[in-house]
């Protein structure tokens, strides 16, 4: 079991750090790094045999954690008086993200999840898949995103704990980026 979830920590740093070269200087806005880093980390997924299931439950609870993860956010929005961003390149932006961050969720929510799980039970699951989480997103946005790429990474745990399924996760990933898109 130590060995899997070793495997796996390395495979997934591996596929960040490939994303980091394909990407370079532009990782975060590079679409080619992160459809090179969503494959990756399907391949990962597939090879270890993870399977997601989808209920109309686990879509449901997604949408609610989307929800919750976007409200402060949109909130401050609110608040401030801020212009919502266009539509101009959102679809093809759309349709990465939705493949990145799927692949993301089935990873770490789904694959790293089940190891750790099977190793050492479901908080460290969490927990692990969190920091992984908030780790990935140092090299394309810096080190001031940990906190909060952390606090979500718990939240998509919770969720991937409590449906069973990393697909509420999933849903709660991509309906995030896609509030993001309009509040950034």
């Amino acid at each position: 079991m130590r060995q899997r979830v070793a495997a796996l920590l390395i495979g997934f740093a591996v596929s960040v750090g490939l994303r980091v070269v394909v990407g370079g200087d532009g990782v975060a806005q590079s679409q080619p790094a992160g459809l090179v880093f969503a494959a990756c980390l399907l391949v990962l997924s597939l090879a270890s045999g993870t399977r997601v299931p989808l209920s109309r439950k686990a879509f449901l609870v997604g949408l609610a954690g989307a929800a919750l993860v976007c409200a402060p956010v949109g909130f401050a929005q609110l608040l401030t008086f801020r212009p919502v961003h266009g539509t101009e390149g959102f679809a093809t932006w759309a349709a990465v993200v939705t493949v990145v961050a799927t692949a993301e969720e089935i990873f770490l929510r789904g694959t790293l999840y089940d190891a750790v799980d099977d190793l050492a039970g479901p908080v460290p699951a969490i927990v692990v898949g969190a920091v992984c989480f908030a780790l990935l997103h140092v090299p394309l946005y810096g080190w001031h995103v940990l906190p909060l790429d952390l606090a979500v990474g718990l939240v998509l745990g919770g969720l991937r704990q409590s449906t069973g399924t990393p697909a509420a996760p999933a849903v709660t990933h991509v309906g995030a980026d896609f509030v993001g898109w309009f509040l950034r």
